[in-house]
C-alpha cells in the first residue's frame, strides 16, 4: 500500500530538519523496514513536507513504531522541528493519509 502524508517544518528549523535526516539512526531505519516499509521518501516545498510511504500495512507500521524507544526519541526530536507532526496514534491510521485525487499507474 502507498500512504501520502503532509507535515510542516518550522521555518527557522529547515536546516536542522534536513541535517537530522542525514543522520537517521540505523536502529530506527531497521525497525521501519522490519515493520513492512519498502520505501519512505520525503519532499520539501518551502516549509511543507510531503511523505510517500510504501508499506505492507500502515496501521501495523504505526503500531510497531509507536512505543519503540528509537522512534519515541526520534519523534521527540522531530516535535522540536515541526509545526505539523506525523501522528503515530494507531486509531487514526485509516484517515492519516492524504486523499488520492488522481493517479497514473504503469
Amino acid at each position: 500500500m502507498r500512504v501520502a502524508l503532509h507535515t510542516r517544518v518550522r521555518p527557522d528549523r529547515i536546516e536542522e530538519y534536513e541535517a537530522a535526516h542525514r543522520e537517521v539512526p540505523p536502529e530506527l531505519t531497521a525497525a521501519i523496514r522490519a515493520a513492512g516499509v519498502a520505501s519512505w521518501t520525503i519532499w520539501r516545498s518551502g516549509i511543507e513536507l510531503f511523505h510517500l510511504i510504501e508499506c505492507t500495512d500502515y496501521a501495523r507500521l504505526l503500531s510497531e513504531l509507536s512505543e519503540l524507544p528509537a522512534n519515541v526519541a526520534w519523534q521527540v526530536r522531530m516535535a522540536e522541528l515541526l509545526d505539523v507532526v506525523h501522528d503515530y496514534a494507531g486509531e487514526g491510521a485509516a484517515e492519516a493519509g492524504l486523499p488520492v485525487v488522481w493517479g497514473l499507474e504503469r
